[in-house]
C-alpha cells in the first residue's frame, strides 16, 4: 500500500478535525451550551454518531464528547520512510474525519438553518438547491426501497465532471440501473449539481438525484442516511457499530465516485467511507488500495475513464444490476418515476382537467385479443402542435388461464408507476382522473403514444407472467371514444368499489396478513380485514386476497379468523395464533379497532398515527405528510420512531387514511366520534368521505367539530374550541377505565 495514501489520509482527518474543533469552541462562545442541536425533523440524532458510539448528540454541550472521541482516533502522523502497510490507520483516519464532519454540518444547521433546503425537491429559482440531511418523512419513504430491492443501491459523487455532457452520461446511466446518486462537495468551486442543472437534468429526491451539499463535509448525509436504514430497517441498534458497518457492508451498496482533483480531506472521507465497505472509483491518478479486506473487492480504485465509470463501480461494489431494456426511443427505469414534466418543457398533455383522461384494465378471453398488439385511434404527437392539448383512454386487456376479475384493478393500478418509468413522461393519478404530461426531449427522441403500450405489455409480461399469457393495448384520443370509455370505466369502478365498501368483517372467514414490512419491523404483523384496510394504505381486502392468488408465497396470506374473542375490540382467535406465529413469539393477539387496549402491530410505513389524547376524552390522528407540532406532544416522526417497530403500543396506534372513515375505525373505543383533532390538509383530503360518515352517526357537522393546528397543537388549546363545539367525545364514557 502507498505511503502516500497513508499520509493523505491521516493528514486529512487531522485537518478536518482540528477545523471542526474551532468552529466548535467558537459556537460555544456564541450561543449557551445547552442549546439544541441536530438535523431537523429526525428522530435519529446525529446519525453516524449516534449509530456508532450510541451517543444522542442533542444539545451543543453534547458534541463534546463524540469530538473528543474523534480527536482520540487519530493515529500517529505517517514519518520518514515509515509506513504501515495495513488498513488500520487509515479506517481510524477515515472515521475520525466523518465524525467531525457530521458535527461540523450539525453546527452549520444552528449557525444558518437556511443554508439547506427542507425539501424533497429544490428551488433553481430561488438558487436553493442543497437539501442537506434527509427529513424522516423523506427518509420513511426512500428508504424502505433499499429494502425491498426496488434501489440496488447508491452512488456518492463528490466533485464535479470535466464538463455538463459527461456529468449527465454518467448519471443517466446510474439512473438506468435504478441507483440513488447522492452528490456532495465540489471541484474548484463547481459541482456535479450544478453541471446537471445546466445540462436540463432534473435534480432531487424524485429523480434519484441528491443534491446534499456543497462541500464534502455534507457527504456524511449520505452516510447517515445508510445508517438510518441499518436502525430503522435491519434492527440494527445504536452503538453496535461492528453489526452496524456489517450490515452496509452486506446489504446498502454504495460507492463512492470522486469526480476531480483529490486532496487530503477527500482522502480522509474516502478511507472512513472504506469502513462501511464502500469503495471509491477516481478519474484521476491517485494512489490505488487495490488487495482486498474490508471491501469485497479493491478498496480505492485510480485513472478510471467516465465512460467505464458507473460499470467498474458496480463490478468493484459486486452490485448486480439489471438495465430494462424495453423498445422505446427514451431512457426507462423506476429513477424517473419522480420526474416532472414543467411548463418550460411541455410538448404535450392529456387530462389534469384539460382534457379527460381515463385507464381500464379488463379480462378478456384468449381468443379476443391479441398478445403484443398496441392500437393507436386518433391523432398521434406528431400530429399536433406544441402545447396543444389531447384527450386520452388507455384501454388493457388481459388474457391468461389464471387470470380473474380480482386481479384487474391490481394490474390497472400499475400504469401509474411504468408510464412513469419513462424518461420525460410525468404520470399523476389513476382511473377517470389520469394526468399525463410529454416533454419536448421526449418528443424529440421520437417518443410516440403507442411506446405507453409497448411498455404497459413488457412489464405487465415480466412482473405478472404468472397469471397472463397475453397483452392488448388501445389508446384512444378522439374524445368521442374517450367519453365512451370513460363511461364504461365509471361503471366498472363503482361496481369494484361497491364490492369493498360493502363488505363487513362479519362477512368473511377469511383476513389476510401483510408482513412485507417484516425486513425492517420483525415482529410487525398487519392483519387486512374488509374494515381494516392494511396501515400503509396500499392494500385492502380485496387487493390482498389477488396478491395471494398471484403470489401464494407472498406477504399476503391467509388468515382464518376463527372463534371471535371480542367483537367490540374485534379480536379472534385464529388471528391471534398466527400473528404469534408470524412475529415469532413477540407478539400474542391483539385489537383490531382499539387504540387503547391492545392495538395493532404498527411499523414505520404507516400513513397515519393515532393517539390518545386523556384531557380530550378523545383521540387525534396526523398522517406522515404532515410535519409540525400535535397535540400528544410529539410530531410523526418521533411517533413512528417510538412506536413504529413492530410494537402493539397501548395509546398509539398506526392505521391508513381510509380507515379513518371506515365503519369499524377505533369501533372499541367509541368509533369516529373520539376523533377531536387531525392536520388541517388531511380533514380536506377525505372531507367527502369524513362528511358522509358523519350524517351515518346523526352528526352531520362532524367535520367541523375536529379541531386541526390552526386551532391549537395542545390539548390545552383545542378544549375550549371541543367544548364551544360540542364535541360528542365531551359527553361520552371515559376513554381510559378506571
Amino acid at each position: 500500500m502507498s505511503r502516500l495514501v497513508a499520509f493523505a489520509a491521516i493528514q486529512g482527518g487531522y485537518n478536518i478535525v482540528s477545523k471542526v474543533e474551532g468552529k466548535y469552541k467558537k459556537a460555544l462562545q456564541t450561543y449557551d451550551a445547552a442549546t439544541k442541536v441536530g438535523f431537523p425533523n429526525t428522530a435519529y440524532y446525529l446519525p453516524v454518531i449516534y449509530s456508532l458510539l450510541g451517543i444522542k448528540v442533542e444539545t451543543l454541550e453534547d458534541i463534546k464528547q463524540p469530538l473528543d472521541f474523534a480527536r482520540k482516533l487519530l493515529p500517529p502522523h505517517v514519518k520518514g520512510q515509515n509506513h504501515l502497510p495495513y488498513l488500520g490507520p487509515l479506517l481510524d483516519a477515515g472515521m475520525a474525519a466523518l465524525f467531525a464532519f457530521e458535527i461540523e454540518e450539525a453546527l452549520r444547521y444552528l449557525e444558518d438553518p437556511d443554508f439547506y433546503l427542507h425539501s424533497e425537491e429544490i428551488d433553481e429559482e430561488a438558487g436553493k438547491i442543497w437539501l442537506g440531511a434527509a427529513d424522516d418523512t423523506v427518509f420513511r419513504k426512500r428508504g424502505v426501497e433499499f429494502v425491498d430491492g426496488s434501489a440496488p443501491g447508491f452512488a456518492a459523487m463528490v466533485g464535479a465532471a470535466p464538463d455538463p455532457e459527461t456529468a449527465k452520461m454518467i448519471v443517466e446511466e446510474y439512473q438506468r440501473r435504478s441507483l440513488y446518486i447522492f452528490c456532495a462537495a465540489n471541484q474548484n468551486g463547481t459541482t456535479i449539481i450544478e453541471q446537471l442543472l445546466e445540462a436540463g437534468v432534473q435534480v432531487g429526491w424524485n429523480t434519484r438525484i441528491v443534491p446534499f451539499g456543497p462541500d464534502i463535509s455534507s457527504a456524511i448525509f449520505a452516510l447517515g442516511f445508510a445508517n438510518r436504514a441499518a436502525m430503522a430497517f435491519g434492527g440494527v441498534q445504536p452503538g453496535d457499530y461492528k453489526r452496524m458497518l456489517l450490515y452496509n457492508k452486506n446489504r446498502i451498496f454504495a460507492f463512492v465516485n470522486a469526480l476531480g482533483d483529490v486532496n487530503a480531506e477527500w482522502a480522509a472521507a474516502a478511507a472512513g467511507c472504506v469502513n462501511w465497505g464502500f469503495p471509491t472509483l477516481a478519474d484521476t491518478d491517485i494512489p490505488e488500495i487495490l488487495p482486498t479486506g474490508i471491501c469485497t473487492y479493491e478498496h480505492v480504485v485510480a485513472n478510471v475513464p467516465h465512460n467505464e465509470m458507473v460499470q467498474r463501480s458496480v463490478e468493484v461494489r459486486g452490485l448486480k444490476t439489471t438495465v430494462s431494456t424495453i423498445d422505446i426511443p427514451c431512457a426507462f427505469g423506476p429513477a424517473y418515476e419522480g420526474e416532472r414534466v414543467r411548463g418550460g418543457d411541455l410538448y404535450c398533455q392529456m387530462g389534469g382537467g384539460k382534457t379527460q383522461a381515463t385507464e381500464l384494465v379488463k379480462m378478456a378471453e384468449m381468443k379476443e385479443i391479441e398478445d403484443g398488439k398496441v392500437n393507436l385511434v386518433g391523432k398521434d404527437l406528431s400530429e399536433i402542435k406544441e402545447g396543444e392539448n389531447l384527450p386520452l383512454g388507455i384501454y388493457v386487456q388481459i388474457a391468461g388461464r389464471k387470470m380473474q376479475v380480482d386481479f384487474e384493478p391490481i394490474l390497472e393500478r400499475q400504469i401509474h408507476h411504468l408510464i412513469n418509468y419513462i424518461q420525460g413522461v410525468m404520470h399523476i393519478g389513476q382511473r377517470d382522473i389520469a394526468w399525463i404530461r410529454v416533454s419536448k426531449a421526449a418528443v424529440e427522441k421520437g417518443f410516440s403514444l403507442k411506446h405507453i403500450g409497448v411498455v404497459l405489455h413488457a412489464k405487465f409480461h415480466q412482473d405478472f407472467g404468472s397469471i397472463l399469457d397475453k397483452v392488448e393495448v388501445t389508446l384512444y384520443t378522439d374524445k368521442k371514444d374517450v367519453d365512451a370509455l370513460t363511461k364504461r370505466a365509471r361503471q366498472e369502478y363503482k361496481t369494484r368499489d361497491e364490492r369493498v365498501e360493502n363488505m363487513t368483517d362479519e362477512a368473511v372467514e377469511i383476513y389476510y396478513s401483510c408482513t412485507l414490512c417484516q425486513s425492517f419491523a420483525p415482529t410487525h404483523v398487519c392483519t387486512v380485514s374488509p374494515e381494516r384496510t392494511g396501515l400503509c394504505g396500499a392494500y385492502n381486502w380485496m387487493d390482498c386476497k389477488a396478491s395471494y392468488e398471484i403470489n401464494p408465497t407472498g406477504p399476503n396470506q391467509p388468515i382464518e379468523k376463527g372463534e371471535c374473542l371480542d367483537p367490540v375490540l374485534g379480536q379472534w382467535k385464529g388471528v391471534n395464533e398466527f400473528v404469534k406465529q408470524a412475529s415469532r413469539g413477540a407478539i400474542s393477539g391483539y385489537n383490531f379497532y382499539s387504540v387503547v387496549k391492545e392495538p395493532m402491530t404498527t411499523c414505520g410505513c404507516c400513513e397515519c398515527i393515532a393517539a390518545l389524547l386523556p384531557q380530550c376524552n378523545g383521540v387525534m390522528t396526523v398522517h406522515r405528510d404532515y410535519t409540525g407540532e400535535t397535540p400528544c406532544g410529539m410530531k410523526f416522526t418521533t411517533l413512528a420512531g417510538v412506536m413504529g417497530g413492530g410494537q402493539s403500543s397501548p395509546g398509539f396506534v398506526g392505521h391508513s387514511k381510509f380507515n379513518i372513515t371506515q365503519r369499524k375505525f377505533i369501533k372499541g373505543d367509541g368509533g369516529l366520534l373520539r376523533l377531536v383533532w387531525m392536520p388541517k390538509s388531511l380533514k380536506e383530503e377525505i372531507k367527502e368521505r369524513l362528511i358522509k360518515r358523519g350524517e351515518e352517526l346523526g352528526v352531520p357537522n362532524l367535520i367541523d367539530m375536529i379541531a386541526d393546528e390552526t386551532v391549537g397543537t395542545t390539548e390545552e388549546e383545542i378544549l375550549p374550541f371541543l367544548q364551544e363545539k360540542g364535541h360528542p367525545a365531551l359527553s361520552m364514557d371515559p376513554i381510559i377505565s378506571e
